[in-house]
C-alpha cells in the first residue's frame, strides 16, 4: 500500500506538528548548549510535502545548499536529511567556532566536521521526540556532508528514495542569536512500512 498526503488524516497531522515542535525545541536547547549562547526560534512549519516538491521548498534546483544526510535504522527505517543555504550554513558554523562571519568561501575541514557534528545533534533530537511519541527504537547512521546545487543534492539518495516513498514529513526550522537568522529545512522520509508503523503507533491508522 502506498500512502500519498490524502492519506494523512488532520489528527496524524496534529501529531505530526507536535513531532516538529518537541523535535525543533530538543534541537535549539542542543544547539544552545553547544555554542554556550541562547537561540531564539519561530514556530516551526509542518507539513507533509511529495518529494518533487523539495527543490522548490529550497528555492530552486539550482540553488546552492548545504546537505546533510542520515540513514536510519531499527524499528523505522529510512532517511533524514537536513539542508540549508550556504549562508545560514556559514552563519551556523561561524556561531559554533566563534568566529566572524567573512564571506561565503569555501568550507574548511574543520568546517565541514562541525556541520557534520551539526546535523548529527539536531537529527538526534528530531528522533528522539519521535522515539517518544511512539516508542520506537531508532539508530541513526554516520551523517554524510554535501555542497551542491538542490537539485543535485536530492539526487545523491534518489535511488534509496525511490525505494523508500514519495512523501516526507517537512520542517522548516528558523532560528535566532542577536542578529542572526537561520533557515534550516528538514526532512524526514520513512519507508511505506515505517509510515504504517507510525500510523498505527500513533493512534491513527
Amino acid at each position: 500500500m502506498n500512502f500519498s498526503n490524502s492519506d494523512i488524516n488532520e489528527m496524524y497531522l496534529d501529531v505530526l506538528k507536535e513531532l516538529g515542535n518537541i523535535g525543533t525545541g530538543n534541537a535549539i536547547s542542543a544547539l544552545a548548549m553547544m555554542i554556550g549562547r541562547r537561540i531564539d526560534m519561530k514556530v516551526p512549519v509542518v507539513k507533509m510535502v511529495d518529494l518533487k516538491e523539495v527543490p522548490e521548498i529550497l528555492g530552486g534546483a539550482e540553488i546552492p545548499v548545504v546537505g546533510i544526510l542520515l540513514n536510519v535504522e531499527g524499528d523505522i527505517d529510512g532517511f533524514i536529511m537536513l539542508v540549508m543555504s550556504q549562508a545560514s550554513a556559514h552563519i551556523l558554523v561561524n556561531m559554533l567556532l566563534g568566529t566572524s562571519l567573512n564571506g561565503y568561501s569555501e568550507f574548511t575541514d574543520i568546517e565541514k566536521s562541525a556541520l557534520t557534528e551539526i546535523g548529527n545533534i539536531l537529527a538526534g533530537a528530531y528522533l528522539t521526540a519521535l522515539a517518544s511519541l511512539t516508542g520506537f527504537r531508532m539508530i541513526q547512521s554516520v551523517p554524510q556532508l554535501a555542497e551542491d546545487m538542490a537539485g543535485a543534492i536530492l539526487s545523491f539518495p534518489a535511488i534509496q528514495f525511490g525505494e523508500t516513498g514519495d512523501t516526507a514529513l517537512y520542517i522548516e526550522t528558523e532560528i535566532f542569536e542577536a542578529s542572526s537568522r537561520i533557515v534550516a529545512d528538514f526532512f524526514l522520509i520513512p519507508t511505506m512500512e515505517s509510515y504504517q508503523k507510525m500510523l498505527k503507533a500513533l493512534g491513527v491508522a
